[in-house]
């Protein structure tokens, strides 16, 4: 019983003074300060105590109050127990000269009030401060839909523990982030810096005046804490917040003596890329041809797109515009690219006109041109039938009447050929027992040619113009003994010319298109009627 008091009162000894709030006490991390730079305020009271207990609105008469952020800790020292909560508040000084820092009153407890001295926005301070923040930009003033580079470098003293850095504000405008952050070092006045980059476009959409609000840093940073006696000091987590200067830049309007689709650009450039090792290209063959604009400090949004006419005889098959932006060598790069596939379709000499487009030039103030010079190429015929099949009307009733005889002719000539083999076929089939050869001999190019078309059907049935083309290389390859080209596929028939220019324009059109399945096998089954492709193969195996 008597252990039991003992204990009860050392509980009530351990635990009554955590419950009185004695003291109260307010600090400032540095002093004098500039106007207009943060500080931090501690205010720490030794009780448990709930956050909305502090009451900051009397400092907003002379300061800016920026983020409260609140911390409790509970120590016990050989049964000496204390708890305690602690205020920071970031705040800014409004006005030069010596601003007081009022008492705060928390449960009938007191702070000692706090007299600030501030300097003048830009005055030297004895040592450089921990955490700013500066800016540059590429020009004062500007035009509408020119490329600002804005480049924020954030300058770090202490370690940093988190923290955001805020993009500028700007109305009127569009703002986003180029590239990645940069992290690297220098040294000020003899104090190393971690200095982290970022750089910003902003394109103005209106004229007059361009208001930046400069970016901003809010974080909490590691600091030495002041000893309170021992031999070791301890880093402490600070809030830190900082802004950059408000920036004003003049934008001017487009002149009225710009003609064309309006680009403003330090520098300009049209590239081209073409196969300069072909002097002479086919009837039917595509031309690859890539054309890039490349612009220094503009945005690919900015860039226009690019016409490319061409002369009667040439069609164009045009791919998706590349556009992308880039840093190299500290400046803005956009580039524009179009790859284009060119497929004549006669013989001829051809003129591929000049390319111009028109930018403006900030630094000379006057219009320019990015040109590629004309190109003159020679497009010869190839073993393909011709792709301009003239209309049907276009053939005289006389010219049709004289063709048909002789036509009809053939074909019965081809008839009796073929029923005269037949029949020495079949006789010689009795005549040679081992049936198995001939029908091994037979099958084979039978299952070959089934396994090709069913290659190109279903390619035509997945609409892949490339795999359809592949497919009717290698069945004509295999059908005819030798590797076969599409010209010379082209060349086996008419309507096969027609086909495979039709999968050639299916392939580089721009918009997916359906294939004509019917037409092109049509063809195909058209040429396997032919008796020339067997003639010669069926003479040898008869033949004594």
């Amino acid at each position: 019983m008597v252990i039991r008091t003992l204990f009860s009162l050392l509980l009530f000894i351990i635990a009554s003074p955590a419950f009185a709030l004695t003291q109260v006490q307010a600090t400032v991390d540095r002093n004098p300060v500039a106007e207009g730079e943060y500080f931090v305020l501690d205010i720490v009271a030794d009780d448990d105590l709930n956050a909305g207990a502090l009451d900051t609105s009397v400092l907003l008469d002379d300061f800016i109050v920026g983020r409260t952020s609140v911390g409790r800790s509970t120590k016990m020292i050989n049964f000496d127990t204390t708890r305690e909560t602690r205020w920071q508040v970031l705040l800014s000084p409004k006005s030069t000269g010596t601003v007081i820092i009022p008492a705060f009153n928390i449960n009938n407890v007191s702070s000692t009030p706090i007299a600030l001295k501030v300097l003048p926005s830009g005055a030297s301070a004895d040592e450089l401060d921990n955490v700013f923040i500066k800016v540059e930009t590429n020009a004062t003033e500007a035009y509408v839909g020119q490329l600002i580079t804005y480049k924020v470098k954030l300058y770090l003293a202490v370690e940093l523990q988190r923290g955001v850095l805020s993009a500028p504000a700007v109305e009127g405008a569009q703002i986003k982030q180029i590239g990645e952050d940069k992290d690297g070092s220098e040294i000020l006045d003899g104090r190393r810096f971690r200095v982290i980059e970022r750089t910003y476009g902003i394109i103005a959409d209106l004229p007059g005046e361009l208001v930046i609000n400069g970016a901003s840093f809010s974080g909490d940073v590691l600091v030495e804490a002041p000893r309170r006696g021992g031999m070791f000091g301890f880093n402490e987590s600070r809030p830190m917040q900082t802004e950059a200067e408000r920036e004003v830049i003049q934008i001017n309007s487009t002149p009225a003596s710009y003609q064309g689709k309006w680009l403003v650009s330090d520098i300009a450039m049209l590239k081209e890329t073409w196969p300069d090792d072909v002097s002479e290209f086919e009837v039917g063959s595509p031309i690859t041809r890539t054309i890039s604009l490349i612009a220094s400090n503009t945005d690919d949004t900015s860039l226009p797109d690019i016409d490319i006419p061409l002369a009667e005889g040439l069609k164009a098959y045009p791919e998706k515009p590349v556009r992308q932006t880039f840093v190299r060598d500290n400046q803005v790069v956009s580039q524009y690219s179009l790859t284009t596939a060119i497929v004549p379709t006669k013989p001829g000499t051809y003129t591929l006109p000049e390319i111009r487009v028109p930018w403006w030039n900030p630094h000379l103030k006057k219009q320019q041109y990015a040109t590629l010079p004309e190109r003159t190429i020679e497009v010869i015929g190839s073993s393909a039938a011709t792709t301009d099949i003239p209309a049907a009307d276009s053939f005289s009733p006389a010219s049709n009447q004289e063709y048909w005889p002789l036509i009809a002719a053939v074909f019965a000539l081809l008839w009796l050929i073929t029923l005269v083999l037949w029949r020495r076929a079949v006789a010689a089939s009795y005549s040679y027992n081992p049936q198995h050869d001939i029908h091994s001999k037979a099958d084979a190019p039978r299952k070959t040619a089934t396994t090709g078309l069913n290659a190109i059907m279903h390619a035509c049935d997945k609409n892949d113009s490339s795999a359809a083309i592949t497919a009717v290389q290698a069945y004509f390859s295999e059908r005819l003994g030798q590797p076969m080209t599409l010209s010379q596929i082209s060349a086996l028939s008419t309507p096969l010319a027609q086909a495979i220019h039709k999968l050639q324009a299916d392939k580089y059109s721009r918009q997916p298109q359906a294939m004509d399945k019917k037409s092109l096998m049509d063809a195909i089954l058209a040429y396997k009627e032919q008796p020339q492709a067997y003639k010669k193969p069926l003479i040898a195996d008869l033949n004594p």
